[in-house]
């Protein structure tokens, strides 16, 4: 007999196990882990952990939030801003700053092989909303969308997010069940933690080597209940 002829005679005469092993309760894991605190508490978190790797944060409110973009765009001295086609947010800043001296603002209408040179060239800062945020890792989520394409978040160097605090999740798991992830997911989600950063063997750290250089993140509590 063959070592194959040997090796394929053993593999024949293996047992096969056909019950499936049982799977760890994740959610009861999580429920014994529970944080019993309130918003403000699980705010707090993530404004602590996305300000420890250079993010931006700024509280601001639903209706007060384009003053104050615009306010940091011209301490920036940012050229103008990209926001997404059939957004909410980018309506609303549209709206807000018809003005003679009001920011430029560029729609993403194009396919990127029509205006790759500008996109990466010509545009200093992009807005997109969150759809929610982690405050155990300090992760904003993102879900692209043909109105706001991946590339809004990857290639500005200034990228602005527009975050709602009562979509502020404590874990991971539990944005997963709040929000039914396994029942909708796209076909890229993201879940950002700060400004692009890299770093040499010499453990040189460095902002913006491959995306935005800046994370600027604009939290929006109620009104009359600014942080």
């Amino acid at each position: 007999m063959s070592a194959r002829e040997h090796i394929l005679g053993r593999l024949r005469a293996s047992t096969v196990a056909t019950d499936a092993p049982q799977l760890p309760d994740v959610g009861q894991w999580y429920a014994t882990h529970h944080r019993n605190e309130t918003l403000a508490q699980r705010t707090a978190r993530l404004c602590n952990a996305l300000q420890a790797v250079q993010a931006q944060v700024h509280h601001t409110t639903a209706t007060g939030w384009p003053q104050l973009l615009l306010e940091i765009a011209q301490a920036k001295g940012l050229r103008n801003l990209l926001i997404g086609t059939d957004t909410p947010h980018g309506a609303a800043l549209a709206a807000y700053q018809r003005q003679p001296n009001a920011l430029p603002l560029i729609g993403y209408e194009q396919c990127i092989e029509s205006w790759r040179d500008t996109l990466f060239d010509g545009v200093d800062a992009a807005l997109t909303g969150a759809r929610g945020a982690i405050a155990e890792t300090g992760s904003l989520i993102l879900w692209p969308s043909a109105s706001e394409p991946r590339l809004m978040s990857l290639v500005p160097p200034v990228h602005f997010v527009l975050l709602d605090v009562s979509t502020i999740h404590a874990d991971f798991h539990a944005a997963l069940r709040a929000e039914g992830w396994k029942d909708q997911m796209p076909t890229n989600a993201l879940l950002i933690c700060g400004p692009s950063k890299t770093a040499d063997i010499q453990q040189t750290l460095a902002y913006g080597a491959h995306g935005p250089r800046e994370l600027v993140v604009l939290l929006c509590h109620p009104e009359g209940e600014k942080a």
